[in-house]
């Protein structure tokens, strides 16, 4: 049996061929992700500890304890701690850090490494007068108020040279640097596509904490001492709960597992699709082996009357289905290591600068893509094998070609009806729950299943109503029509691979459009300044709203200041805002109580941390602020909160006073003309054309917000687009498979007069209509399926409203006819050329 299976493998080369690529697209894209995802991971990892390499021990602030208000603030290093660390023994060399954000601008003006860590740091010169983590490449090292340096691979990229003014933003004022040096780094922010720009200390210090004083001290240790000795000296000196000290290796490996997390992240995300193209690809084996096994009725009977087992005839089949699979894994694993490698140049080519390293294939991707491939494969033709064995020797014998009839769908029908009405059931139950994930995973599932196994009953009636179009091609049509409703579960499994991707499109595209009209109602409802001004890293300057509401062109203006504050045992954000104006600059939604003038002790709460807090309208609120003074707010008003405004709103002439340190997070205001270009110019102008501040008006925050989604969205098409590739393997491999099955037949049509061009339209149609069968399931199912989840989503999102994007529906629909068109020109191709008189013949 097992030579019977190898010939039969090599006898039907041709007839496997689309489900070896079936199998090998899916196992490249899990080995590809595997490949991709460890060679990242260990360049980040390597990259990481080459930049701990000069780092033994490292004195790091500790953060305060819980009794603190500012619970999240860490105490600042100064010079004397770290002149004592110097004199520690074991002690080689000593070098104070500081760091922050720092947005560079390119010579046309705009942001360096946007989306990426744009961070600045401090160049601390040794005794050397060199500082060897950042060896510069050109130039010399920044000193005094007005010089800095850069980073190779940001000064290349903006082609900034050694002499050049560089204008840079920390928290909102532009800055104009004189660029004295560029330099390299292993800094993995740099690496990962950010930029760093280094001041000398005392300017660094000035920027990013306070003047002398560090946000880290690293220790490098002296020749024949270990860190474990350097850490316990270093323990001895320092201040009790002010600081901690740590091993460079401890470090590292800190950041290493960030970064292994952050992989782990995208590898499932990835693996996740990967399967979606695996479970495509199941039903074009199952419909592969279906058909070969149909076609090899008498010769399977055969081997029965001589004495062959049903397990020996099941076990030729899964043989037959692990060369094929063993085949696909084998390529697929060798495919997907290039595309690991090819993703790792295209991060390169897209300017995104990825550490030195190896192309890592470990044993783990070798053993799952090999796993995966055959054990995918095995599984799908089981039932085929299984069925085949089951037929009687004689009744196989008189009956090549039987095709399933109604009365034999029954018992499958009524099994698809009662998974699929439970779905259903589950799903709208689901919907009218607050919490109801779990139970419409489950529906969905349900229905998923039942939908399968009723597609076969589904396909004539649905099939039917293409017959008046179908009609008007005349007899090529009117055979494509008869040919897709043949075999009812053949056609079934050649959509259902299309369906699955397109029930996830339009699912996706459905959430993704409600989401955004949701989320334009929120802004459109809840603000009505002309203006949102904000910093890339979220901070701005009090300098900045201060010059904004001293512009004539300005008659409203509001920062919104967040501080760390003490509520009961909880910390909590209190949200400063100009209580004179922010009424005029948002339209928030009561439900008790009102906005008014904030002032004083007033506040306003949102509805959810009110119902979590007990708070009802005039509750006093005990407040510890992050200076340590205690007071009391007085709750004025309970409003809708949105993913704008939130939490405890106050004036911020109340909280200013106990802030350590002001900052603003966004500046809302109104312009005395509205939102116009030239207002908008006039704000740019005003704050010095800095590129790292955005200044938005009510369109601009909403598009930003749809940009997001749309990005989400295309990079979402990108991944199931592999699905769908499958899908046209599976419907050329279906016509193709059919048509060496149907040559008699097509011979015969040939010979009573049908040209060749009579032959392809036929092919050609029966594909469309499949592929059209299949778009309609899907579509259908996916705007169901994101009606559903919407459902639940706007339980939490008040704004979500039900889009349907008619459009890009229409346009999956035109997906799914140009799937078949595609998929029909080599099958229709190859039947057209059959030979008349061999395919008469033909068995």
């Amino acid at each position: 049996m097992f030579r019977t299976a190898l010939r039969n493998v090599l006898a039907h080369k041709a007839r496997l061929l689309m489900t070896v690529l079936a199998v090998m697209l899916g196992v490249a894209f899990v080995s590809g992700t595997l490949v991709f995802t460890s060679t990242l991971s260990d360049a980040y990892q390597a990259s990481s500890q080459r930049g701990y390499a000069n780092v033994d021990v490292a004195i790091l602030p500790k953060s305060s304890d819980s009794g603190s208000v500012a619970s999240g603030a860490a105490t600042r290093l100064d010079r004397k701690l770290l002149d004592k660390a110097a004199q520690v023994p074991g002690a080689a060399s000593v070098t104070g850090s500081v760091s922050g954000f720092t947005a560079i601008a390119d010579r046309k003006g705009k942001l360096i490494g946007d989306g990426f860590p744009t961070l600045g740091g401090n160049y601390f010169p040794g005794k050397d007068d060199k500082d060897a983590r950042y060896p510069l490449r050109d130039g010399t090292a920044p000193k005094g108020a007005h010089e800095v340096a850069l980073d190779a691979r940001t000064a290349d990229q903006a082609g900034y040279k050694v002499g050049d003014t560089v204008r840079i933003s920390v928290d909102g004022p532009v800055r104009e640097q004189k660029l004295t040096g560029v330099f390299t780094t292993d800094d993995g922010a740099v690496a990962a596509g950010g930029s760093l720009a280094l001041f000398d200390t005392p300017t660094a210090q000035k920027l990013f904490a306070a003047p002398g004083t560090f946000s880290g001290i690293e220790v490098k240790a002296a020749s024949g001492t270990s860190p474990a000795a350097l850490k316990a000296a270093i323990d001895a000196i320092l201040p009790k709960g002010g600081a901690e000290a740590i091993t460079g290796k401890q470090l590292a490996d800190t950041q290493a597992e960030m970064t292994a997390k952050k992989m782990e992240v995208v590898k499932n995300g990835l693996l996740a699709f990967a399967g979606i193209a695996l479970f495509v690809g199941v039903f074009i084996i199952a419909n592969t082996f279906t058909m070969l096994v149909a076609q090899r009725t008498k010769e399977l009977a055969l081997l029965r009357a001589v004495g062959a087992s049903r397990r020996q005839v099941t076990r030729s089949v899964l043989i037959e289905a692990f060369v094929v699979g063993a085949v696909a894994a084998v390529t697929g694993l060798a495919a997907g290591i290039g595309i690991g490698a090819g993703l790792r140049a295209l991060m390169s080519a897209f300017g995104e600068t990825v550490p030195d390293g190896p192309l890592v294939v470990s044993p783990a991707t070798i053993v799952v893509s090999l796993l995966v491939g055959i054990v995918v494969t095995v599984l799908a033709a089981w039932l085929p094998g299984r069925r085949a064995a089951k037929i009687p020797p004689v009744a196989a014998m008189n009956s090549v070609h039987a095709t399933a009839t109604t009365k034999s769908l029954v018992v499958r029908n009524t099994i698809g009806a009662l998974f699929a009405g439970a779905g259903v059931a589950a799903v709208l139950v689901a919907t009218g729950m607050k919490d109801g994930k779990a139970l419409l995973g489950g529906g969905t599932v349900l229905l998923l299943i039942g939908v399968f196994v009723l597609t076969p009953l589904l396909s004539r009636p649905l099939i039917a109503l293409a017959s008046p179009v179908l009609r008007a091609f005349g007899t090529p049509g009117t055979l494509a029509r008869q040919n897709a409703v043949r075999n009812p579960r053949r056609t079934a499994a050649t959509a259902s691979a299309l369906m699955v991707g397109l029930i996830l499109i339009t699912g996706l595209t459905v959430i993704a459009s409600s989401v955004q009209k949701g989320q334009d109602n929120q802004i459109t409802g809840a603000l009505k300044a002309d203006y949102v001004v904000s910093m890339t890293n979220g901070t701005l300057s009090p300098d900045v709203a201060k010059k904004l509401s001293g512009l004539d062109a300005v008659t409203a203006s509001s920062p919104l200041r967040l501080s760390q504050a003490r509520i009961g045992t909880e910390t909590e954000y209190l949200t400063g805002v100009n209580g004179k104006d922010f009424g005029k600059l948002t339209q928030l939604d009561f439900i008790k109580g009102s906005l008014g003038e904030l002032h004083g002790d007033r506040a306003v709460v949102d509805k959810v941390t009110a119902n979590v807090k007990g708070w009802q309208l005039g509750s006093r609120i005990p407040v510890t602020f992050e200076d340590g003074t205690k007071d009391t707010l007085t709750v004025s008003g309970v409003y809708q909160g949105n993913d704008m405004f939130g939490g405890v709103i106050l004036d911020h002439a109340t909280l200013a006073p106990h802030q350590k340190q002001t900052t603003d997070e966004r500046v809302l205001l109104n312009a005395r003309d509205g939102a116009t270009e030239a207002a908008k110019d006039s704000l740019v102008t005003a704050l010095g054309k800095n590129p790292a501040i955005t200044i938005a008006d009510k369109q601009d925050v909403a598009d930003s917000a749809s940009e997001r989604l749309n990005l989400m969205l295309n990079m979402l098409y990108g991944l199931l687009a592999m699905a769908v590739i499958v899908a046209v393997l599976g419907v050329i491999n279906t016509l193709a498979m059919s048509v060496f099955e149907r040559a008699p037949e097509i011979g015969m049509l040939r010979a009573i007069g049908l040209d060749r061009r009579g032959v392809k339209r036929m092919v050609r149609l029966e594909s469309l209509v499949i592929s059209l069968f299949g778009g309609v399931l899907g579509i259908g199912l996916g705007v169901f399926f994101g009606w559903a989840a919407g459902e639940l989503i706007a339980i939490d999102f008040k704004d979500y409203e039900l889009v349907l994007p008619w459009g890009r529906m229409g346009l999956f629909f035109a997906l799914a006819a140009l799937v078949g068109v595609l998929a029909a020109l080599w099958p229709a191709r190859r039947a057209a050329r059959l030979n008349i008189l061999a395919a008469i013949k033909a068995e």
